[in-house]
């Protein structure tokens, strides 16, 4: 955390003097890990654990006791009609039970019948069940465990989208990087254009080498000036772009300031920021892959309800049983001969609902398993083909550093001919712009890398320490 306070203070800091202007590098690592800990996609990203929980939470209260009261009350020209007052207390339980207590008092002129109870009024203790459809699975059980599974699928999605923002945020950092070091390339050869050109002038001057030479002197400066320009301003667009992953911890977005650079040792680090240097095809167990686990976590919750629809087939048989006792408090008053029982049952002659349910149920089970097969598939093919482009790169990297070797020789070997009067200034101005232009094909290479790096980390979906 301190790291992370550190670079904030560098990029909010303004500058005291223009002359006392110091330069600060921040790593891959760092940025990461700032975004990682700021950034509100990464912040919303965390909203989808806490609105699974919120589902869970709705789900468990399905099984909550309940207490209910009901009175009713009719009075007219000063008569009563009835005075009726009901208050039970359910216990629901996992599966097809639930237990209930009751009191009932009831009187008036114009009760019905079926409705009169002793003057103290009447309790009643029993439970009631479902025997068939809706004992070992109904909709407050299904809810229940879809949620718990919408929990876990809900952290195994929120790690996607974590790595996506900072696998975004990655290639704004190399973009970054490798626009720097084009412009340092531009920086460095435009001092030596410079120093040529006075040199030219100079021996011009002394009668040593023709105008021409000072023109095309002149010329290449002028274009390495340009050069240097163009990839200024595209240091200055991919640092504003940088500064679109960079907050504060209050939601404030915060400017990249001029004085930070990127690390140009990031190739020594990429592997350990990105948590990949271990990596090995042969130990990389797509099982464990949070979209694999994912879509596992939609399979069972799918299966969850392709079982309630199953038992949705069964015919609808309900029945209660409630011991009835004016008082309650003698345990010896509950007895068999003081009941109220009941017995509810319901089955559709075709089923055709229940059947077209069950079918669709069916239907988006297998939709998910074809998914999950398929998205194994293409995860492996993406990891395999990241890995090869990777090594790919590495020998490309090894033949580009020693083309870039051999035209620096060449070039220093031109300039010696040049001042020896042996070559034209021609020859190394062509020499020193073949070089740029390998220099600069290394470095887009460079870029290459890191983003198969990035999509290594992507494809895998590799966890960064905080």
């Amino acid at each position: 955390m301190k790291k992370y306070l550190l670079i904030l203070f560098l990029l909010i800091l303004n500058q005291l003097s223009a002359q006392e202007k110091v330069e600060s590098v921040m790593t891959l690592s760092e940025y990461l890990g700032y975004v990682k800990a700021y950034h509100p996609i990464v912040k919303q990203a965390n909203l989808v654990i806490n609105e699974s929980e919120a589902k869970l939470l709705k789900a468990r209260g399905a099984f909550d006791p309940k207490i209910e009261v009901d009175f009713d009350k009719k009075q007219f020209k000063e008569k009563e009609y009835y005075n009726k007052l009901n208050g039970t207390f359910k216990i629901p339980t996992y599966y097809g039970l639930e237990f209930k207590a009751n009191f009932e008092n009831n009187d008036g002129l114009f009760l019905n019948p079926e409705a009169n109870v002793p003057t103290d009024g009447l309790y009643a203790a029993g439970v009631s069940a479902s025997l068939l459809n809706g004992l070992l699975t109904n909709k407050r059980m299904a809810s229940l465990k879809r949620a718990k599974f919408f929990v876990n699928q809900a952290k195994e999605d929120q790690q996607i989208l974590v790595n996506n923002i900072l696998y975004d945020a990655s290639l704004s950092y190399f973009k970054w990087l490798m626009y720097y070091k084009e412009k340092e390339v531009y920086q460095n050869f435009l001092q030596n254009a410079e120093f040529r050109f006075k040199s030219t002038k100079r021996a011009f001057m002394e009668g040593d080498k023709p105008a021409i030479d000072t023109l095309e002197a002149g010329i290449n400066l002028n274009n390495r000036k340009l050069n240097l320009e163009k990839a200024r301003i595209k240091l200055v667009k991919a640092s504003l772009e940088l500064s679109n992953f960079l907050w504060l911890n209050d939601n404030t977005p915060v400017e990249l300031q001029d004085n930070i650079i990127p690390d140009v040792a990031t190739l020594n680090n990429v592997d350990t920021t990105f948590n990949i240097a271990l990596f090995n095809n042969a130990d990389f167990d797509i099982e464990n892959h949070p979209k694999i686990k994912s879509l596992e976590f939609k399979i069972k919750s799918l299966n969850i309800d392709r079982k309630l629809k199953m038992n949705n087939l069964l015919p609808k048989l309900d029945v209660q049983y409630n011991f009835l006792t004016q008082t309650p408090r003698q345990g010896n008053s509950f007895n068999v001969d003081n009941f109220k029982a009941g017995i509810n049952f319901k089955l559709p002659l075709f089923l055709r609902k229940e059947r077209g349910d069950l079918k669709l149920a069916k239907i988006k089970l297998q939709d998910a398993k074809f998914e999950n097969e398929a998205t194994k598939v293409t995860i492996k093919n993406k990891v395999n083909a990241t890995q090869q482009e990777i090594a790919s790169f590495q020998i490309q990297n090894n033949y580009i550093t020693s083309i870039v070797d051999d035209y620096g020789v060449l070039l220093k070997a031109e300039e010696r001919k040049f001042f020896l009067g042996e070559s034209s200034l021609f020859l190394v101005n062509y020499r020193e712009a073949k070089l740029i232009e390998t220099k600069i094909k290394a470095i887009e290479l460079e870029n290459k890398f890191f983003t198969s790096k990035a999509d290594l980390f992507k494809a895998a979906v590799f966890t960064i320490a905080n």
